[in-house]
């Protein structure tokens, strides 16, 4: 039976070793079951360019090319903590980059897949903050820079992020429901794919023509490995943890 796995939100990092020996037995062993593979943002905590050199970076792209190279295809998002993942790793690996807003054929339901950042329309100064750093000339200037500039910069826009977060109220780091329900019109599906929230469930809701829509919400990694498996039977969510 044929099946598409779908994982966002691991946030790896080398402070992290735990996270990234999950990541590896994930793709060694679950992911080699399916026949395709999508990764909805945000596998790097954070990443500064395509010539990072380091072991986490070398690794990721070791066991995306086993996949690849047995013939099963990878997609990837960007999230909004790797955005500046470009062609020169995805060519290493042999990994697709997909824009913002994608649609797929999952076993004849046309699905939306995205991040999910950009569902999050109340949170106005990450928004704000986010066209910044999508802009392209930007984009180029900060990889111009010396890689440990680069680092040092990330380094503190993390730590903000981290104390803005705190900060913040609940209800406006998640999606907006009216928006929500605007992108699946504009792109003609009743279902739609995400993860950035961190808050995996299945949510059905009706919307303006009275139709019932699907919003599948990816959770993120921590002590486990959360991944949704997704088949011409259906779809579902394996929550449990990867023993080690």
């Amino acid at each position: 039976m044929k099946k598409t796995y779908f994982i966002a939100d691991l946030h790896l990092s080398e402070q992290q070793p735990h996270l990234t020996a999950l990541f590896k037995q994930f793709m060694q062993n679950e992911a080699t079951k399916g026949e395709a593979l999508y990764i909805l943002g945000d596998l790097f905590d954070f990443w500064i360019g395509d010539d990072e050199k380091s072991m986490l970076a070398q690794i990721v792209q070791t066991e995306i090319k086993r996949l690849t190279d047995k013939g099963i295809k990878v997609y990837f998002q960007h999230g909004n903590r790797d955005f500046l993942i470009g062609k020169h790793f995805a060519q290493k690996c042999g990994l697709l980059l997909l824009p913002d807003y994608y649609v797929i054929d999952l076993y004849g339901q046309p699905t939306l897949i995205c991040h999910g950042d950009t569902l999050c329309i109340d949170d106005v100064k990450y928004q704000q903050y986010r066209r910044k750093v999508h802009n392209v000339w930007r984009q180029r200037l900060f990889l111009c820079l010396p890689l440990f500039i680069r680092l040092r910069i990330a380094n503190k826009i993390k730590n903000k992020s981290h104390q803005q977060k705190n900060q913040k109220a609940a209800e406006i780091m998640d999606v907006n429901q009216e928006f929500v329900c605007t992108i699946m019109q504009r792109f003609n599906v009743q279902q739609l794919l995400h993860g950035h929230t961190h808050q995996q469930a299945i949510h059905y809701f009706d919307d303006s023509k009275n139709r019932t829509l699907t919003r599948i919400v990816l959770g993120d990694w921590r002590n486990s490995a959360p991944f949704l498996v997704c088949s011409e039977e259906g779809y579902q969510f394996y929550p449990e943890k990867i023993d080690l």
